[in-house]
């Protein structure tokens, strides 16, 4: 069966006017119209294609790779609102419909939101939520302290950001513990670092088990080495905009933290470059 909203692997069936027909082996069919087309194809070959409805509710291929698929996340662009909905730009010809009571609070032109892709299941219409807690789920954890996990940051709330981990569980990073720019949508990489007695999820964005320092640049400098292999492109003689670029910090509280650092033992300073020792 060709799977709505999903990425599909069809084989080349036979050619037409309008583009190419591809089927997969329940002898199914789908239309690949001549814009998606590859220039050079055989028949029999194979090709991965996003599978959705076009505007006339029949399944339709493209070789255009959306944000997200089927229960998946992502942070998308309001294009239009009308009288059903706000219809949200995912790079498809057909955009994609966040219906109003599927929209945590009313949705405006222009700005972006978190949005999670379902199916109903009656139609087979592709439909996007921003009700994102409504599709996380924290009662049976499949995470543990310690794991290494992707986050998708969806909301600004009094103690830090809320995530969803690994599209799947929510989570929390507390504000106090973020050393770097966060924005709603990011796409991260993170750490469970405590697991409450009400399965509430506690995230960091640095490993579990680094060594932490009294300032806490050196912490986030520290942390950088390891996760860049040891050396980092940059110094006390790199400029303001860069040292801000990479750490989101001033040069002088760079200096001082690299100094920190330098007097522990736990780095070399070169006029190009830092170190781990």
């Amino acid at each position: 069966m060709i799977e709505i909203g999903k990425y599909n692997t069809l084989r080349i069936l036979r050619t037409t006017s309008v583009g190419l027909y591809l089927g997969d082996e329940d002898r199914e069919d789908v239309l690949l119209p001549n814009k998606y087309c590859p220039e050079n194809y055989e028949l029999d070959d194979d090709l991965e294609v996003f599978v959705y409805l076009d505007y006339a509710d029949r399944k339709v291929a493209t070789n255009i790779r959306p944000p997200l698929v089927l229960h998946e996340f992502a942070l998308l662009q309001v294009k239009e609102v009308s009288e059903v909905g706000a219809f949200m730009d995912w790079g498809l010809e057909k955009d994609l419909l966040v219906p109003f009571r599927e929209q945590r609070m009313n949705m405006e032109e222009g700005r972006w939101y978190v949005i999670f892709l379902d199916l109903d299941e009656q139609s087979d219409r592709l439909y996007g939520s921003n009700k994102i807690e409504d599709f996380l789920e924290n009662e049976e954890l499949e995470v543990e302290t310690g794991d290494k996990v992707e986050v998708t940051v969806f909301r600004k709330t009094d103690l830090g950001y809320s995530v969803i981990i690994n599209n799947f569980h929510q989570g929390l990073i507390f504000e106090n513990e973020i050393f770097k720019q966060v924005n709603i949508g990011d796409k991260l990489t993170g750490y469970i670092k405590n697991i409450r007695e009400d399965n509430k999820i506690d995230i960091s964005l640095q490993a579990i088990g680094y060594e932490n320092f009294n300032d806490d640049n050196a912490t986030l400098i520290y942390k950088r080495l390891k996760d860049e292999g040891g050396t980092l492109g940059i110094s006390d003689k790199s400029s303001p905009d860069d040292i801000y670029t990479m750490f989101g910090i001033s040069k002088k509280a760079f200096k001082r933290a690299t100094g920190l650092l330098y007097r522990e033992r736990k780095i070399l300073i070169t006029p190009s470059s830092i170190s781990l020792v």
